[in-house]
């Protein structure tokens, strides 16, 4: 018996691959083939497939691809950083009433984050 949503063992969940790929790119810290980026992705996935992923990881505009020789290299548009960063607006752009969004979420973080959080904003504030 599966848990619902986890699929057929050995199977990816959906999203998962693209973002085994994304990963890959950032470990490989600069511009990268497909072959390299299969290198670093876990369960030996067929080259067709890293290259198909990246294809629509490049059409979302999360990555960059430039020609090399008869393939490309691909580099990540933004580091790990700033694509959590932008996943986190996104979403908090999809609720409804923001400051309760806001509210809940910081309610819900260590007490070490919420510490962190307040430098950031004090510092941006001084800015």
């Amino acid at each position: 018996m599966t848990d619902e949503g986890t699929g057929p063992p050995g199977r990816r969940a959906p999203g998962e691959l693209e973002n085994e790929v994304l990963a890959a790119l950032w470990a490989v810290g600069g511009p990268a083939t497909a072959a390299k980026v299969r290198e670093q992705v876990a369960g030996e996935p067929a080259h067709t497939t890293v290259l198909t992923i990246l294809s629509r990881l490049h059409d979302k505009g999360l990555v960059s691809r430039e020609r090399q020789g008869r393939g490309h290299v691909y580099s990540p548009v933004r580091d790990e950083a700033g694509h959590t960063a932008a996943g986190m607006r996104a979403l908090l752009e999809k609720g409804g009433n923001r400051a309760a969004v806001l509210a809940r979420f910081v309610s819900d973080l260590p007490s070490e984050d919420e510490e962190l959080l307040e430098r950031l904003l004090r510092g941006h504030a001084e800015d």
